[in-house]
């Protein structure tokens, strides 16, 4: 009987094993999310940088640009 009711069980090492998974997918998920973050703020640096006929060719004006490149580089 003992032999059945052990198998219901996590052990001690499958509970680590799946916090540890948790943890990483969590680290993961932030990673990501500081990743696209910091990417958005490369994006809105060179969008600053280009000139008026760059903008044009891209579609945008002038205070379009200097809009986005406004906002926080985190936050939004």
């Amino acid at each position: 009987m003992a032999l059945e009711l052990s198998g219901i069980f996590e052990t001690p090492r499958d509970i680590v094993r799946s916090r540890l998974r948790g943890m990483a997918r969590w680290s993961l998920r932030l990673l990501m999310t500081i990743e696209h973050r910091l990417e958005k703020r490369r994006s809105r640096r060179t969008l600053s940088e280009l000139t008026d006929d760059e903008l044009c060719d891209v579609g945008l004006t002038r205070a379009q640009a200097s809009a986005e490149t406004s906002k926080s580089w985190f936050w939004s």
